[in-house]
Protein backbone atom coordinates (compact mmCIF):
# COMPACT_ATOMS: atom_id res chain seq x y z
CA UNK A 1 0.00 0.00 0.00
CA UNK A 2 1.39 3.30 -1.15
CA UNK A 3 2.19 6.46 1.65
CA UNK A 4 -0.75 8.91 2.63
CA UNK A 5 -0.95 12.11 0.38
CA UNK A 6 -1.97 15.38 0.57
CA UNK A 7 -3.63 16.85 -1.94
CA UNK A 8 -0.75 19.53 -2.29
CA UNK A 9 1.77 16.65 -2.15
CA UNK A 10 0.26 15.05 -4.67
CA UNK A 11 -0.12 18.20 -6.72
CA UNK A 12 3.33 18.90 -6.25
CA UNK A 13 4.13 15.56 -7.78
CA UNK A 14 1.68 15.76 -11.00
CA UNK A 15 3.24 19.57 -11.74
CA UNK A 16 7.31 18.01 -11.40
CA UNK A 17 6.13 15.52 -13.96
CA UNK A 18 4.11 17.76 -16.48
CA UNK A 19 7.12 20.41 -16.04
CA UNK A 20 9.92 17.91 -16.55
CA UNK A 21 8.35 16.81 -20.02
CA UNK A 22 9.80 17.96 -23.04
CA UNK A 23 7.21 17.83 -25.05
CA UNK A 24 4.87 19.36 -23.01
CA UNK A 25 7.40 22.44 -22.33
CA UNK A 26 7.04 23.25 -26.12
CA UNK A 27 3.57 22.61 -27.57
CA UNK A 28 1.90 24.46 -30.21
CA UNK A 29 -1.45 24.14 -30.17
CA UNK A 30 -4.52 25.32 -32.60
CA UNK A 31 -8.39 25.79 -31.84
CA UNK A 32 -11.05 27.90 -31.00
CA UNK A 33 -11.37 30.80 -28.56
CA UNK A 34 -13.98 29.82 -25.41
CA UNK A 35 -15.03 31.83 -22.17
CA UNK A 36 -12.68 34.62 -23.06
CA UNK A 37 -11.78 37.30 -20.31
CA UNK A 38 -9.63 39.66 -19.87
CA UNK A 39 -8.51 40.61 -16.54
CA UNK A 40 -8.34 44.23 -14.80
CA UNK A 41 -4.48 43.20 -14.19
CA UNK A 42 -3.93 42.62 -18.22
CA UNK A 43 -3.83 39.07 -17.98
CA UNK A 44 -6.06 37.30 -20.60
CA UNK A 45 -7.69 34.04 -19.50
CA UNK A 46 -9.79 31.49 -22.16
CA UNK A 47 -10.78 28.31 -23.21
CA UNK A 48 -9.46 26.58 -26.33
CA UNK A 49 -12.39 24.09 -27.49
CA UNK A 50 -12.04 21.83 -30.67
CA UNK A 51 -15.30 19.80 -31.17
CA UNK A 52 -14.73 17.11 -28.89
CA UNK A 53 -12.10 18.59 -25.91
CA UNK A 54 -11.36 21.81 -24.34
CA UNK A 55 -8.49 22.73 -22.04
CA UNK A 56 -8.25 26.07 -20.05
CA UNK A 57 -5.87 28.88 -21.02
CA UNK A 58 -3.78 31.69 -19.50
CA UNK A 59 -1.61 34.41 -21.35
CA UNK A 60 0.10 36.66 -18.81
CA UNK A 61 -0.02 40.58 -19.23
CA UNK A 62 3.54 40.50 -20.96
CA UNK A 63 2.39 38.16 -23.79
CA UNK A 64 -0.69 40.05 -24.58
CA UNK A 65 0.71 43.31 -25.36
CA UNK A 66 2.17 41.79 -28.23
CA UNK A 67 -1.09 40.66 -29.70
CA UNK A 68 -2.36 43.17 -32.32
CA UNK A 69 -5.97 42.67 -30.85
CA UNK A 70 -7.66 40.84 -28.24
CA UNK A 71 -9.20 37.64 -30.04
CA UNK A 72 -12.89 37.23 -29.87
CA UNK A 73 -15.51 34.16 -28.45
CA UNK A 74 -15.41 31.75 -31.78
CA UNK A 75 -12.17 32.77 -33.26
CA UNK A 76 -9.87 30.18 -34.41
CA UNK A 77 -6.21 30.80 -33.01
CA UNK A 78 -3.05 29.02 -33.03
CA UNK A 79 -0.97 29.30 -29.72
CA UNK A 80 2.41 28.16 -28.52
CA UNK A 81 2.92 27.51 -25.22
CA UNK A 82 3.95 24.84 -22.66
CA UNK A 83 1.50 22.75 -20.03
CA UNK A 84 1.20 23.35 -16.34
CA UNK A 85 -0.86 22.47 -13.48
CA UNK A 86 -2.58 25.38 -11.35
CA UNK A 87 -2.37 24.04 -7.98
CA UNK A 88 -5.17 25.83 -6.30
CA UNK A 89 -7.93 24.10 -8.61
CA UNK A 90 -5.82 20.88 -9.80
CA UNK A 91 -6.80 22.40 -13.44
CA UNK A 92 -4.13 21.23 -16.00
CA UNK A 93 -4.21 24.45 -17.91
CA UNK A 94 -2.19 25.59 -21.17
CA UNK A 95 0.34 28.64 -20.48
CA UNK A 96 0.01 30.51 -23.75
CA UNK A 97 3.27 32.56 -24.99
CA UNK A 98 2.01 33.61 -28.67
CA UNK A 99 -0.88 33.58 -30.18
CA UNK A 100 -2.57 34.36 -33.85
CA UNK A 101 -5.74 34.19 -35.64
CA UNK A 102 -6.47 32.18 -38.69
CA UNK A 103 -4.57 29.52 -40.36
CA UNK A 104 -1.68 31.36 -42.67
CA UNK A 105 0.38 34.19 -40.99
CA UNK A 106 -0.04 32.30 -37.66
CA UNK A 107 2.42 29.17 -39.36
CA UNK A 108 5.03 31.69 -39.72
CA UNK A 109 4.75 33.61 -36.37
CA UNK A 110 4.29 30.52 -34.59
CA UNK A 111 7.86 29.28 -36.20
CA UNK A 112 9.27 32.52 -35.23
CA UNK A 113 8.16 32.07 -31.57
CA UNK A 114 9.76 28.61 -31.33
CA UNK A 115 12.99 29.72 -32.44
CA UNK A 116 12.76 33.00 -30.36
CA UNK A 117 12.29 30.16 -27.22
CA UNK A 118 15.34 28.49 -28.42
CA UNK A 119 17.91 30.83 -28.47
CA UNK A 120 16.82 32.58 -25.62
CA UNK A 121 16.90 29.30 -23.76
CA UNK A 122 20.65 29.38 -25.29
CA UNK A 123 21.21 32.62 -23.60
CA UNK A 124 21.90 34.59 -26.92
CA UNK A 125 19.32 37.53 -25.65
CA UNK A 126 21.25 38.02 -22.45
CA UNK A 127 22.37 41.59 -21.90
CA UNK A 128 25.41 40.65 -20.28
CA UNK A 129 26.77 39.07 -23.64
CA UNK A 130 26.07 42.50 -25.61
CA UNK A 131 28.78 44.91 -26.00
CA UNK A 132 29.45 48.44 -25.83
CA UNK A 133 29.45 50.45 -29.68
CA UNK A 134 32.90 51.91 -30.22
CA UNK A 135 32.86 55.90 -29.63
CA UNK A 136 34.40 56.76 -32.56
CA UNK A 137 34.50 54.28 -35.20
CA UNK A 138 36.66 54.44 -37.84
CA UNK A 139 35.15 52.06 -40.14
CA UNK A 140 32.18 50.05 -40.72
CA UNK A 141 31.25 47.54 -41.96
CA UNK A 142 27.58 47.48 -43.22
CA UNK A 143 25.86 44.08 -44.85
CA UNK A 144 22.44 45.22 -46.80
CA UNK A 145 21.33 45.50 -50.40
CA UNK A 146 23.60 47.54 -52.91
CA UNK A 147 20.06 49.20 -54.26
CA UNK A 148 17.96 49.51 -51.70
CA UNK A 149 16.81 52.65 -49.50
CA UNK A 150 18.01 51.74 -46.55
CA UNK A 151 21.60 52.12 -47.91
CA UNK A 152 21.02 55.57 -49.14
CA UNK A 153 19.74 56.31 -45.72
CA UNK A 154 22.42 55.16 -43.82
CA UNK A 155 24.72 56.49 -45.75
CA UNK A 156 23.21 60.47 -45.62
CA UNK A 157 23.21 59.82 -41.80
CA UNK A 158 26.42 58.96 -41.61
CA UNK A 159 27.93 61.78 -43.79
CA UNK A 160 25.86 63.77 -41.72
CA UNK A 161 26.74 62.83 -38.55
CA UNK A 162 29.91 61.42 -38.77
CA UNK A 163 31.80 61.73 -42.33
CA UNK A 164 35.00 60.94 -41.06
CA UNK A 165 34.32 57.38 -40.60
CA UNK A 166 35.11 54.71 -43.42
CA UNK A 167 32.33 52.69 -45.04
CA UNK A 168 32.77 49.54 -46.51
CA UNK A 169 29.67 48.04 -48.15
CA UNK A 170 29.28 44.17 -48.41
CA UNK A 171 25.97 43.90 -50.62
CA UNK A 172 23.82 40.95 -50.39
CA UNK A 173 20.06 39.33 -50.85
CA UNK A 174 17.79 40.96 -47.91
CA UNK A 175 14.94 38.76 -49.04
CA UNK A 176 13.70 35.38 -50.60
CA UNK A 177 15.07 31.73 -49.84
CA UNK A 178 18.86 32.68 -51.20
CA UNK A 179 18.50 35.70 -48.48
CA UNK A 180 19.82 33.87 -45.58
CA UNK A 181 23.09 32.39 -46.96
CA UNK A 182 23.95 35.33 -48.66
CA UNK A 183 23.74 37.06 -45.60
CA UNK A 184 25.96 34.80 -43.52
CA UNK A 185 28.85 34.50 -46.44
CA UNK A 186 28.79 38.96 -46.71
CA UNK A 187 29.31 38.91 -42.39
CA UNK A 188 31.96 35.86 -42.66
CA UNK A 189 33.71 38.28 -45.62
CA UNK A 190 33.94 41.19 -42.66
CA UNK A 191 34.58 38.90 -39.59
CA UNK A 192 37.67 37.45 -41.54
CA UNK A 193 39.06 41.56 -41.29
CA UNK A 194 40.76 43.37 -38.62
CA UNK A 195 40.43 46.91 -39.44
CA UNK A 196 36.48 46.82 -39.09
CA UNK A 197 35.19 48.42 -35.86
CA UNK A 198 31.22 47.85 -35.86
CA UNK A 199 28.79 45.97 -38.34
CA UNK A 200 25.15 47.05 -39.19
CA UNK A 201 22.91 44.65 -40.61
CA UNK A 202 19.95 46.43 -42.18
CA UNK A 203 17.30 46.34 -44.47
CA UNK A 204 13.90 48.32 -44.99
CA UNK A 205 10.23 47.42 -44.11
CA UNK A 206 8.24 45.05 -44.91
CA UNK A 207 5.87 42.36 -44.66
CA UNK A 208 6.83 39.40 -42.09
CA UNK A 209 7.34 37.17 -45.12
CA UNK A 210 9.54 40.26 -46.85
CA UNK A 211 11.77 39.83 -43.21
CA UNK A 212 12.22 36.26 -42.55
CA UNK A 213 15.57 35.93 -44.03
CA UNK A 214 16.17 37.84 -40.80
CA UNK A 215 15.11 34.97 -38.60
CA UNK A 216 16.93 32.25 -40.23
CA UNK A 217 18.54 30.48 -36.89
CA UNK A 218 21.79 29.81 -38.54
CA UNK A 219 21.87 33.96 -39.35
CA UNK A 220 21.04 34.92 -35.55
CA UNK A 221 23.57 32.21 -34.52
CA UNK A 222 26.63 33.82 -36.81
CA UNK A 223 25.51 37.56 -35.36
CA UNK A 224 25.95 36.37 -31.95
CA UNK A 225 29.64 35.13 -33.09
CA UNK A 226 31.06 38.28 -34.68
CA UNK A 227 34.29 39.79 -33.50
CA UNK A 228 32.83 43.16 -33.16
CA UNK A 229 29.71 44.78 -31.68
CA UNK A 230 26.37 44.36 -34.37
CA UNK A 231 23.62 47.02 -35.08
CA UNK A 232 20.58 45.47 -36.37
CA UNK A 233 18.66 48.05 -38.46
CA UNK A 234 15.84 45.31 -39.99
CA UNK A 235 12.42 47.07 -40.65
CA UNK A 236 10.61 49.63 -38.85
CA UNK A 237 9.74 50.39 -35.55
CA UNK A 238 7.18 47.88 -35.02
CA UNK A 239 9.36 45.13 -36.78
CA UNK A 240 11.16 42.39 -34.42
CA UNK A 241 13.25 39.75 -35.74
CA UNK A 242 15.32 37.16 -34.24
CA UNK A 243 18.41 39.17 -35.66
CA UNK A 244 16.91 42.29 -33.78
CA UNK A 245 17.74 40.40 -30.40
CA UNK A 246 20.94 38.20 -30.98
CA UNK A 247 22.94 42.10 -31.93
CA UNK A 248 24.39 44.00 -29.63
CA UNK A 249 22.31 47.15 -30.48
CA UNK A 250 18.82 46.89 -32.01
CA UNK A 251 17.98 49.97 -33.96
CA UNK A 252 14.35 51.32 -34.94
CA UNK A 253 15.24 51.72 -38.80
CA UNK A 254 18.49 51.60 -40.71
CA UNK A 255 18.71 55.56 -39.97
CA UNK A 256 18.77 55.08 -36.37
CA UNK A 257 20.83 52.29 -37.04
CA UNK A 258 23.37 54.52 -38.48
CA UNK A 259 23.12 57.13 -35.92
CA UNK A 260 23.13 54.89 -33.14
CA UNK A 261 26.92 53.53 -34.11
CA UNK A 262 28.48 57.17 -35.13
CA UNK A 263 28.98 60.16 -32.46
CA UNK A 264 26.92 63.57 -33.63
CA UNK A 265 29.91 65.83 -35.37
CA UNK A 266 28.26 69.07 -33.87
CA UNK A 267 27.35 67.90 -30.66
CA UNK A 268 31.23 66.17 -29.95
CA UNK A 269 32.02 69.69 -31.32
CA UNK A 270 29.84 71.19 -28.52
CA UNK A 271 31.57 68.61 -26.19
CA UNK A 272 35.05 69.43 -27.28
CA UNK A 273 34.40 73.17 -26.39
CA UNK A 274 33.26 72.80 -23.37
CA UNK A 275 35.91 70.57 -22.48
CA UNK A 276 38.77 72.90 -23.75
CA UNK A 277 37.19 75.34 -21.44
CA UNK A 278 36.95 73.49 -18.62
CA UNK A 279 41.03 72.72 -19.28
CA UNK A 280 41.72 76.11 -19.53
CA UNK A 281 40.10 77.04 -16.64
CA UNK A 282 41.73 74.35 -14.96
CA UNK A 283 45.40 75.07 -16.26
CA UNK A 284 45.16 78.45 -15.27
CA UNK A 285 44.10 77.39 -11.87
CA UNK A 286 47.22 75.33 -11.81
CA UNK A 287 49.05 77.92 -12.64
CA UNK A 288 48.02 80.15 -9.89
CA UNK A 289 48.19 77.81 -7.52
CA UNK A 290 52.04 77.06 -8.95
CA UNK A 291 52.97 80.70 -8.85
CA UNK A 292 51.89 81.07 -5.25
CA UNK A 293 53.91 78.02 -4.48
CA UNK A 294 56.35 79.57 -5.80
CA UNK A 295 56.37 82.08 -4.37
CA UNK A 296 56.42 81.08 -1.12
CA UNK A 297 59.12 78.33 -1.86
CA UNK A 298 61.17 81.84 -2.96
CA UNK A 299 60.34 83.30 0.24
CA UNK A 300 61.50 80.81 2.19
CA UNK A 301 64.60 80.60 0.57
CA UNK A 302 65.30 84.27 0.92
CA UNK A 303 64.94 83.63 4.38
CA UNK A 304 67.24 80.95 5.13
CA UNK A 305 69.82 82.60 2.38
CA UNK A 306 73.04 84.14 3.22
CA UNK A 307 72.29 86.90 1.10
CA UNK A 308 69.05 87.26 3.25
CA UNK A 309 70.63 87.47 6.62
CA UNK A 310 73.21 89.76 5.33
CA UNK A 311 70.30 92.22 4.20
CA UNK A 312 68.94 91.38 7.78
CA UNK A 313 72.11 92.37 9.70
CA UNK A 314 72.49 95.43 7.28
CA UNK A 315 69.07 96.39 7.95
CA UNK A 316 69.56 95.83 12.12
CA UNK A 317 73.10 97.72 11.63
CA UNK A 318 71.57 100.64 9.93
CA UNK A 319 68.66 100.79 12.36
CA UNK A 320 71.52 100.67 15.17
CA UNK A 321 73.64 103.38 13.90
CA UNK A 322 70.32 105.22 13.30
CA UNK A 323 69.23 104.67 16.94
CA UNK A 324 72.97 105.21 18.22
CA UNK A 325 73.34 108.57 16.34
CA UNK A 326 69.73 109.55 17.62
CA UNK A 327 70.63 108.64 21.32
CA UNK A 328 74.07 110.61 20.56
CA UNK A 329 72.71 114.12 19.68
CA UNK A 330 70.14 113.93 22.75
CA UNK A 331 72.65 113.20 24.76
CA UNK A 332 74.79 116.01 23.55
CA UNK A 333 71.56 118.04 23.52
CA UNK A 334 70.82 117.34 27.49
CA UNK A 335 74.46 118.01 28.46
CA UNK A 336 74.64 120.94 26.39
CA UNK A 337 71.25 122.02 28.15
CA UNK A 338 72.92 120.99 31.63
CA UNK A 339 75.99 122.37 30.40
CA UNK A 340 74.08 125.94 30.14
CA UNK A 341 72.26 126.00 32.84
CA UNK A 342 75.44 125.42 34.88
CA UNK A 343 77.29 128.58 32.79
CA UNK A 344 74.45 130.35 34.00
CA UNK A 345 74.39 129.36 37.48
CA UNK A 346 78.23 130.34 37.94
CA UNK A 347 77.84 133.49 35.75
CA UNK A 348 75.47 134.41 38.52
CA UNK A 349 78.00 133.57 41.10
CA UNK A 350 81.15 135.16 39.37
CA UNK A 351 82.71 137.54 41.65
CA UNK A 352 83.66 139.39 38.31
CA UNK A 353 79.87 140.36 37.71
CA UNK A 354 79.23 141.43 41.05
CA UNK A 355 82.16 143.89 41.04
CA UNK A 356 80.53 145.50 37.61
CA UNK A 357 77.82 146.71 39.82
CA UNK A 358 80.29 148.66 42.05
CA UNK A 359 81.01 146.33 44.68
CA UNK A 360 84.56 145.77 45.70
CA UNK A 361 86.40 143.23 47.45
CA UNK A 362 89.25 143.94 49.49
CA UNK A 363 92.17 141.60 50.72
CA UNK A 364 95.34 141.92 52.78
CA UNK A 365 98.82 141.09 51.71
CA UNK A 366 98.12 137.46 52.37
CA UNK A 367 95.40 137.90 50.02
CA UNK A 368 92.71 137.33 52.40
CA UNK A 369 89.23 138.81 51.56
CA UNK A 370 88.42 141.78 54.66
CA UNK A 371 84.69 141.62 55.29
CA UNK A 372 84.93 143.12 58.51
CA UNK A 373 86.38 146.49 60.00
CA UNK A 374 87.98 144.41 62.70
CA UNK A 375 90.28 142.74 60.26
CA UNK A 376 92.15 145.64 59.38
CA UNK A 377 94.58 148.65 62.16
CA UNK A 378 96.29 151.85 61.21
CA UNK A 379 98.56 151.89 58.52
CA UNK A 380 97.88 147.94 57.11
CA UNK A 381 97.99 148.21 53.30
CA UNK A 382 95.82 146.24 51.57
CA UNK A 383 94.60 145.87 47.57
CA UNK A 384 91.39 146.65 46.85
CA UNK A 385 89.92 144.96 43.86
CA UNK A 386 87.62 146.07 41.54
CA UNK A 387 85.60 145.09 38.26
CA UNK A 388 88.65 146.36 36.00
CA UNK A 389 91.44 145.57 38.26
CA UNK A 390 93.14 146.38 41.52
CA UNK A 391 94.82 149.06 43.61
CA UNK A 392 96.72 149.55 46.76
CA UNK A 393 95.05 151.48 50.09
CA UNK A 394 96.63 152.08 53.40
CA UNK A 395 94.39 151.82 56.59
CA UNK A 396 93.98 155.40 58.21
CA UNK A 397 92.90 155.83 61.99
CA UNK A 398 90.15 155.85 61.64
CA UNK A 399 88.49 152.50 61.44
CA UNK A 400 85.62 153.23 59.19
CA UNK A 401 87.26 155.41 56.12
CA UNK A 402 90.08 154.51 54.12
CA UNK A 403 93.05 156.79 52.78
CA UNK A 404 94.28 156.29 48.90
CA UNK A 405 98.33 155.73 49.34
CA UNK A 406 99.75 158.27 47.22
Amino acid sequence: MSDLLTVSQLLDYLTAIVREDALLADVMVQGEISNALRAKSGHFYFSLKDASATISCVMWRSAVRALPEIPQEGQRVRVSGRVDIYAPRGQLQLVVSAMVVGDDIGALYLRFEESKRRLQAEGLFDAERKRPLPAIPKRIGIVTSATGAALRDMLRVLGQRWPLADVLLVPSLVQGAQAPAALQAALFSLYDRDDIDVIVLARGGGSIEDLWAFNDEGLARLVAESPVPVVSGVGHETDFTLVDFVADVRAATPSAAAAALTPDAAGLRQSLDGVAQRLQELTLNAIARRRLETERARSIVQRYSPQYRIDQQRLLIDELERRLTQNTQDRLRRWRLALDGLAQRLEALNPNAVLSRGYAIVQDDAGGVISSVTQTSAGQALSVRVADGSFPVVVTGQKSLFQLDE
